[in-house]
């Protein structure tokens, strides 16, 4: 019996999921599965390091991430997601042998440039660091230390999301969703395990570990698939060269993106001790519906959407119209849950003896602030696909930049001027989020004329109103339970109020959009049925998807 289980589970891992709901499907599980472990990570954190004494450290670990990501998410991800994996995807078609041995030339090519860029960032690190950060010497020197140790993990992990872009190529989706799992895992063996030796330097370690762990589970696969590597560079391959055209656009919006998450951490790390930390900490947790409604029915849509561009504008749009609508019907009620509950998410989340009360107060308010924007940062996911679907990559461009100096600005006077401090830049970054969504929505219409009609605002107008209604009618019970009815002070009573007010709040939810007879109620009901059937569902499909990566 024993046997038969691994070898289902070996079935299961390797097999090629071959359509859209499978591949949605499996995403849909991982990233859940992957944000309760990032959760739990952040959670041990905040106890090793979140007294008086020692939260400097934990502001400098989130700042030292900065640089290394901010590398890898320009050079290697974008090139992936955006470049590699459709280039690949048409010499996997033509000749199965060309295609690896031109994507050890991608590996080398691409490989070699990171090696570059990660050695300046290492020799330069301090005045890197200097740079996008607001930090006291002592606090510098042990940022560049971290951050050094980081740059030589980032080599090895562009080699593995690109085993990652692989098998993705191949519809192999379970894999590298697990590998994503072992990435945090990892981590957390390193608070665990290490950070009593070697304190601070324990979670670096522990990220180390994942990587290699994330590397390792995917290894196997790749090479039985067909990848052997060798050694040639060739920057003049036609293939090379496409990439590079390829991925242009999409890097400088990673760039942009990165720019913003850099004006935070300047910001965040020129505010009181401890400011950066709490504001990952909501950002983590407020991030976590966009991630589950947006990011996965956006990746999944995408390949439909392309196909359609090209043939049939008009199904295009109604296909579009409907996924825009399936994202708001989830991400509109999360949001309004998550405000409501965003106290009791905080102290389950992070609420470990070292978090201290007024942290906790704080981090809710942030997380309050943030969960206002879930729903446009949800349906940008989607948009930014359509444009792309549609061989637009400039509007969503330009509109990124405005969206940064928007923010950098607001930012500036929010915190500095306006003097609120780590609230400000959660309502700057609220803010942006959600005018880029709506300019978006308003730029697609230049695109997809037909876009605009009574089907689109009328169900929009009725989510809305019933989330408002739903997030009334739920503010009361949970006041009442959370004041005479549990104690709250006790994790099991806590947990229960979750719970309760989770499944209150949906249900009044439903509820009202059965009443107000919105058709995503019914999409909704069938996918709920599908998850019933997460073998069969495992079992089938076609499309090739991007995963994001989360530090």
């Amino acid at each position: 019996m024993k046997n038969n289980f691994f070898l289902q589970g070996k079935i299961l891992f390797t097999k090629k999921q071959n359509n859209i709901l499978s591949a949605a499907t499996v995403l849909m599980i991982m990233i859940l599965a992957s944000a309760v472990l990032g959760l739990i990570r952040d959670r041990l954190l905040a106890g090793w390091f979140f007294i008086q004494s020692n939260q400097w450290q934990l502001d400098v670990y989130f700042a030292s991430f900065r640089i290394p990501d901010m590398l890898f998410q320009i050079l290697i991800l974008g090139s992936l997601s955006a470049a590699f994996i459709p280039v690949f995807t048409e010499y996997l078609v033509k000749d199965e042998k060309e295609a690896y041995n031109f994507s050890s030339l991608v590996l080398n090519s691409g490989l070699l440039i990171f090696i570059v860029m990660v050695s300046g960032a290492f020799i330069f690190a301090r005045p890197l660091s200097q740079l996008i950060t607001n930090l006291k010497d002592y606090q510098l020197d042990l940022m560049v230390n971290l951050l050094r140790i980081l740059l030589f993990g980032q080599i090895l992990f562009a080699i593995s999301n690109f085993f990652t872009a692989i098998l993705q190529s191949n519809q192999r989706f379970l894999l590298p969703a697990f590998a994503a799992f072992l990435y945090n895992l990892g981590v957390i063996l390193g608070i665990i395990f290490f950070t009593p030796i070697f304190g601070i330097y324990g979670p670096v370690l522990g990220v180390i570990l994942g990587i290699i762990l994330h590397w390792l589970i995917q290894l196997p696969l790749v090479k039985n698939l067909g990848f052997k590597h060798n050694l040639r560079v060739n920057y003049q391959h036609p293939g090379i060269k496409k990439i590079g055209r390829l991925m242009l656009p999409r890097t400088i919006s990673f760039a942009f993106d990165q720019l913003n998450l850099s004006i935070t951490v300047f910001i965040a790390t020129s505010l009181a001790v401890g400011s950066l930390s709490i504001y990952n900490f909501a950002q983590h947790l407020s991030g976590l519906p966009v991630s589950l409604f947006g990011l996965t029915i956006g990746q999944a849509a995408l390949p439909i959407l392309a196909k359609e561009a090209n043939v049939n504008k008009e199904n295009f749009r109604n296909l579009l119209v409907a996924s825009l609508h399936q994202i708001l019907f989830l991400a509109l009620p999360a949001g309004i849950i998550l405000l409501v509950l965003r106290i009791p998410a905080v102290r389950l989340a992070f609420g470990a003896k070292a978090f201290p009360w007024e942290a906790t107060i704080l981090t809710g308010k942030i997380v309050g602030i943030l969960a206002l924007s879930i729903f446009s940062q949800g349906i940008a996911e989607l948009l930014m696909r359509a444009f792309y679907a549609l061989q637009n990559t400039t509007t969503p461009l330009i509109l990124k930049g405005i969206s940064v100096v928007f923010n950098g600005v607001l930012s500036f006077v929010l915190v500095f001027t306006l003097k609120l401090g780590i609230l400000g830049l959660a309502l700057a970054n609220s803010l942006t989020n959600v005018f880029y969504g709506l300019f978006l929505l308003v730029f697609l219409q230049k695109d997809l004329t037909t876009l605009y009609k009574k089907d689109v605002f009328v169900p929009i107008i009725k989510m809305v109103l019933i989330t408002v209604l739903s997030g009334l009618a739920l503010w009361g019970p949970m006041r009442l339970l959370d004041h005479y009815v549990l104690d709250t002070t006790r994790t099991i009573q806590l947990i229960a109020l979750t719970i309760i007010v989770l499944i209150f709040g949906g249900s009044i939810y439903l509820l009202f959009a059965f009443l107000f007879k919105i058709d995503q109620l019914d999409n909704f009901i069938a996918v709920v049925k599908k998850f019933g059937q997460w073998r069969q569902v495992l079992s089938q499909s076609q499309e090739v998807l991007d995963e994001k990566q989360h530090s």
